[in-house]
């Protein structure tokens, strides 16, 4: 369903996967999303005026366009970077991609040592162009936000 939505849509980038979906964070849910680093936590009002043309991260489907896709080399240059044979990128039309990590989405786990490695391989190759919130006044919230974004990096 989301290639069929995604298909006629211009897109820079895109994603689908497991989300917690709410206004704000409260702070019960501040530890479930460093335990489960597969659910995203999207801030849907300030991502969507500041991202341009950067990539939220990986998700179980991570869509590519213009002009990330075309700096990595089109297609063929991601599918070059990426060793696991669990992710497959698949072409679409208008020089377009969509990578799929695994056959379903996962949430991951850290208490049971379960750190989403296809997650980690797709961010080491996306990290020069993946979205960082803006600084915020407040420096811890700030410094959390900074380790969520680098949860697959780090």
């Amino acid at each position: 369903m989301a290639l069929e939505l995604a298909a006629p849509l211009p897109f820079c980038s895109g994603h689908a996967g497991l989300a917690f979906n709410r206004l704000g964070t409260p702070p019960e849910l501040q530890h479930l999303r460093f335990r489960y680093p597969g659910m995203d936590v999207p801030n849907l009002m300030r991502l969507s005026w500041n991202i341009g043309t950067r990539v939220k991260g990986p998700s179980w489907l991570t869509f590519l366009g213009q002009p990330v896709l075309g700096e990595l080399g089109g297609t063929a240059g991601l599918r070059s970077r990426l060793s696991s044979p669990d992710i497959t990128v698949q072409e679409m039309e208008g020089e377009r991609a969509v990578v799929t990590l695994g056959e379903w989405p996962e949430a991951g786990d850290t208490e049971q040592g379960r750190y989403l490695p296809l997650y980690r391989e797709l961010a080491r190759v996306l990290e020069p162009w993946l979205y960082q919130e803006p600084p915020s006044r407040d420096s811890i919230a700030a410094e959390e936000m900074h380790r969520w974004e680098r949860r697959f990096l780090d």
